[in-house]
């Protein structure tokens, strides 16, 4: 047991007898549902579009509602986890979660979908942080990195098979089984969970001493965090298509995001029981992990969003082989997870963050080499290569970020580093999106400077196109139509291509810029995770 348990903290214990494994697998399989929800409806919105009757930018918000709402209750999920017990809160979640997954399934238009989906954000994000909790107090600290290393599979794993399973879903079923499939899935856990995990004696007396002490919950913290988070999640997800400070929307969610921020700094440094401890996120060693988390967030989604959509629109790949380019990566990536749990209590973190971020730059370099004749393997093996860097980063930061953390202070620090994975997410895409959107713009208006009529070789390339367009049927005058019209779209596809390599240019310094933040981590004290509960 950790240490908050053995001084009678609000965890949530195994029965006698029951394999922790079990526990392990169970918490990993609710975790898997709810990462899986943040990329699993994607693929799905030209379908949901269609089905309700709306746009695809309208329909945009089922993914946006989600990020939000996932976002507000992961800071409020320490307190309520303390409030009511790890079991009870985590059952509490995971129903809500899987009840709304239901009803989203079952949504008879937009309005009322997105209402579901802002429930179900709140049930999934509050169960991420405490599953670590639990994780931790069910093994002894010798075995705890080989349980993480099943819960960082349910979270690295989750959005890469997300957009293979919703397109493969809405391809032969319906975009409605998206989120039907959740229903069994999370009743079976439920029923499991609440057989074989219990609340120590213990919980209920630590409970009672905290009210006794005037623990309350800040409720100005929190609607102060949520608004910041929420706002940023909102101006992030929404910016590129509502085209950011041109829009009178996304100018007044920047001034409530800014507004939130600097009012929430002074009011949870005043605060005793704060809803966020403002000087944790402002220690070397969290500030870093933290920080090291945002980047891992941001490469891990960008590059889950954006390779299958290169791969989709310049390479001609189906959905199905768009998902399975990134196959190989998840393998790669479950087998380093127990690899890098063994190597946790033996190697230093910020040696393996270091070692983790090179591999992950490299990854992001070989995509810059790409060229209009790759095969389906130069993508699979730059995933692949991912897939070893990542695990390498994801379980240091949580053996690093915990480390120096008093016992009462873990369930913030783990809602905390989730927080930072999310919202390194919406960062990571959104600056993803927008190196992509300008820098074909730009490559586009270089490479028409030499497609111009007067250009010896525009005549040439003109000339062979035509000639193939006749010998393929076509009159002249129709001929030559088509090979203008070749031109262009030829122009517009090495635009797109270049911005690509842009965008992986970019990846590979937000990845190398966890080099330095590594370097100013402590050691750590070997011999199992430190992440005491």
């Amino acid at each position: 047991m950790s240490a908050a348990a053995a001084k009678g903290g609000a965890s949530a214990a195994p029965v006698a007898g029951t394999n922790p494994w079990l526990i392990a697998i169970l918490v990993a399989v609710a975790t898997f549902m709810e990462v899986l929800d943040t990329t699993i409806a994607n693929v799905a919105l030209p379908y949901i579009a269609g089905g309700m009757g709306v746009s695809e930018d309208e329909a945009s918000w089922v993914v946006t509602t989600y990020l939000v709402s996932n976002a507000i209750i992961l800071t409020a999920s320490s307190f309520l986890a303390k409030r009511f017990g790890r079991k009870a809160f985590f059952l509490m979640c995971l129903a809500l979660f899987t009840v709304s997954s239901v009803l989203c399934g079952f949504a008879w238009n937009l309005q009322s979908l997105l209402l579901f989906r802002i429930l179900q954000g709140l049930g999934g994000g509050g169960m991420v942080p405490v599953s670590q909790s639990i994780l931790a107090d069910s093994f002894p600290p010798a075995k705890r990195g080989q349980a993480f290393a099943l819960f960082g599979v349910a979270v690295v794993v989750a959005p890469v098979v997300g957009p293979t399973l919703g397109g493969w879903l809405s391809d032969n079923l319906s975009w409605h089984w998206c989120f039907l499939i959740n229903g069994p899935v999370g009743l079976a856990a439920i029923a499991v969970i609440a057989l074989i995990l219990q609340e120590p004696a213990s919980a209920a007396a630590e409970r009672r001493r905290l009210l006794a002490q005037g623990h309350r919950f800040d409720l100005v913290g929190f609607v102060l965090v949520a608004t910041f988070l929420g706002s940023l999640e909102l101006m992030l997800d929404r910016g590129l298509e509502d085209d950011w400070f041109s829009s009178r929307f996304i100018v007044t969610v920047a001034v409530v995001c800014a507004a939130a921020f600097v009012a929430m700094i002074p009011w949870e440094m005043s605060r005793r029981n704060p809803m966020i401890d403002v000087r944790m996120v402002a220690s070397r060693q969290f500030g870093a992990s933290f920080l090291v988390m945002l980047a891992t967030g941001a490469i891990l989604l960008a590059t889950t969003q954006f390779l299958p959509q290169m791969v989709q629109q310049n390479f001609g790949y189906t959905a199905t082989w768009a998902g399975l380019v990134l196959s190989p990566g998840g393998l790669i990536t479950m087998l380093m997870m127990f690899v890098v749990g063994r190597l946790s209590g033996k190697v230093q973190p910020k040696y393996m963050i270091i070692a983790g971020a090179i591999v992950v730059a490299g990854a992001m370099y070989d995509l810059t080499r790409v060229y209009a004749d790759v095969g389906f393997w130069f993508f699979a093996m730059s995933r692949m290569l991912l897939g070893v860097g990542l695990p390498l980063i994801f379980l240091s930061i949580t053996t690093a970020s915990y480390d120096g953390i008093p016992p009462d202070k873990t369930d913030q620090a783990s809602a905390l580093i989730n927080a930072a994975r999310n919202t390194g997410g919406s960062i990571g895409v959104s600056l993803a999106a927008n190196v992509l959107a300008h820098r074909e713009q730009f490559h586009q208006s270089r490479l028409i400077e030499h497609a111009i009529p007067s250009s010896t070789q525009y005549q040439d390339t003109l000339q062979q196109v035509t000639n193939y367009f006749t010998a393929h049927g076509a009159s002249l005058a129709q001929a030559q139509q088509q090979a203008v019209a070749w031109i262009g779209q030829a122009v517009q596809t090495q635009a797109a291509l270049l911005a690509y390599i842009d965008v992986y240019w970019a990846l590979m310094l937000i990845s190398l810029a966890a080099i330095p933040l590594a370097l100013t981590l402590r050691s750590v004290k070997l011999g199992g995770p430190t992440m005491a509960h």
